[in-house]
């Protein structure tokens, strides 16, 4: 794709797209372990990297080693020392992890703002990128470069400069024939395949509208500024408590409620929509951080259907997370473990005897795809709905109603070219509809009139 063009949409019919992965993630979970990587025969012993040791950072590595028996974890990097050996320390206690630590591992474990390069050239064959989300792109591009494949959690970028990076890298990564895993796990859940291709196969008829939500209590709460640790620089500021500022975390939306909006683009095939429009804002104060803590988004389709995203982080209250998908047959309804079809087609999922993780399924799927030389690439489903969660960030924040070709081509850049640890780095204030010195994206006046 040029960088001057939307991400592309396949020229296979819907229905067609969604058998055909079906089928091959169902025959990519079945190869077995040993085979071949990149297409010729070969038993080696594939190496595993992570870079950044966080929440997932953790949970990806044990999903990792848990899905093929011929890995091992060879190095670890993260912004600081402490942090990554806490994890390791975590991973070690696992049963998952015996007998698939590499010798020597402590001796690479790296820390800083560049520690991405150092787990890169150790020589990893797998990398898991699990950093803020402000990262992905640079970290992504360096992982291609070097010829690894790469598990991407999402999203894959904070702003649409870092979407174009992202998607730029992931031609790339096809021609060089690496497989791209992305973190957008529901596409993987057992419920969410059973239910979404049967909404796909015309089950619920052609969809009318989408009522998505997300309702969770607060993550990572902006500490006082008192406690910020002397001499500590605004950017390490920052970045140690990245998921409350927007370049770094795309804000809860983009962060967190990008599972919501994912699930939509799977429902309409990642057809792209027509706009967006929405509000938000904050109901509590956060120190210096500059996120919301609550969205409401409508994103209008072809054909007059809607989808409506609903997320946001209260403390004490409600919490709920799930869609419903109204048709012109039927309702479908999907939760975190549950989904069913009401109307003429009624259908009820049933949990398998053993069922299986998505996180540990889509690793397995990964692997399998790696060891057979059939790539597996996620890339641009992944920056498609990355987008379509920008898109309803930037609609909220600027309170205005905005194209998806319009989003596309405005100029935002939010992530600093270059990234000095120690540097100053003043904070950004909450965007505030209608407010133009908040705002980080300007739009055409005459796309934006009623």
């Amino acid at each position: 794709m040029s960088d001057k063009t939307a991400p592309p949409q396949s020229d296979k019919t819907r229905r067609g797209f969604v058998k055909t992965a079906g089928m091959a993630a169902a025959a990519g979970a079945s190869i077995g372990f040993p085979s071949v990587t990149f297409g010729a025969p070969n038993d080696k012993k594939l190496k595993i990297g992570v870079v950044g040791t966080g929440g997932r950072g953790g949970g990806a590595m044990l999903n990792a080693l848990a899905a093929d028996d011929n890995i091992e974890l060879w190095a670890a990097g993260d912004l600081y020392l402490a942090e990554a050996e806490k994890k390791l320390a975590m991973v070690r206690k696992s049963p998952i992890a015996k007998d698939k630590l590499a010798e020597g591992l402590d001796g690479r474990v790296f820390s800083g703002i560049d520690s991405y390069k150092q787990v890169i050239d150790s020589g990893v064959d797998v990398i898991l990128l699990t950093t803020p989300p402000a990262f992905r792109p640079t970290h992504f591009k360096a992982a291609v470069d070097a010829g690894i494949h790469a598990f991407v959690e999402k999203p894959c970028a904070t702003d649409i400069a870092g979407v174009k990076d992202f998607l730029a890298t992931s031609k790339i990564a096809a021609e060089k024939g690496l497989s791209v895993l992305c973190g957008f796990c529901y596409r993987y859940s057992e419920q969410g395949r059973a239910l979404f291709e049967r909404i796909h196969d015309g089950a619920i008829g052609d969809i009318v509208s989408i009522h998505s939500i997300y309702n969770a209590g607060p993550v990572k709460a902006m500490p006082d500024p008192s406690s910020r640790p002397d001499g500590m620089s605004d950017t390490e500021w920052q970045i140690a408590n990245w998921y409350n500022f927007t370049w770094l975390s795309g804000d809860g939306i983009v962060e967190q409620g990008c599972h919501n909006v994912d699930r939509v683009a799977w429902a309409f095939q990642d057809a792209k929509p027509v706009a967006a429009f929405g509000t938000g804002g904050r109901t509590r104060q956060n120190n210096q951080g500059n996120i919301y803590d609550h969205f409401s988004i409508t994103y209008e389709y072809a054909n007059n259907a809607t989808a409506h995203v609903e997320w946001r982080q209260y403390l004490d209250s409600y919490n709920f997370t799930g869609d419903t998908i109204y048709g012109t047959r039927g309702i479908a309804k999907f939760g975190t473990s549950s989904a069913e079809i009401l109307g003429e087609n009624a259908w009820n999922w049933r949990k398998p005897r053993t069922p299986k993780s998505m996180y540990d399924l889509e690793h397995e799927e990964f692997f399998a795809a790696i060891r057979s030389g059939e790539r597996k690439d996620d890339a641009e489903w992944i920056g498609n709905s990355t987008t379509l969660a920008i898109l309803g960030r930037t609609a909220c924040y600027s309170g205005k109603r905005i194209t998806w070709d319009d989003m596309w081509a405005a100029e935002q850049k939010l992530v600093p070219d270059n990234i000095d640890i120690k540097g100053d780095l003043p904070i950004r204030p909450l965007r505030v509809p209608g407010v133009p010195e908040t705002q980080d994206t300007i739009f055409p006046e005459d796309t934006q009139k009623a």
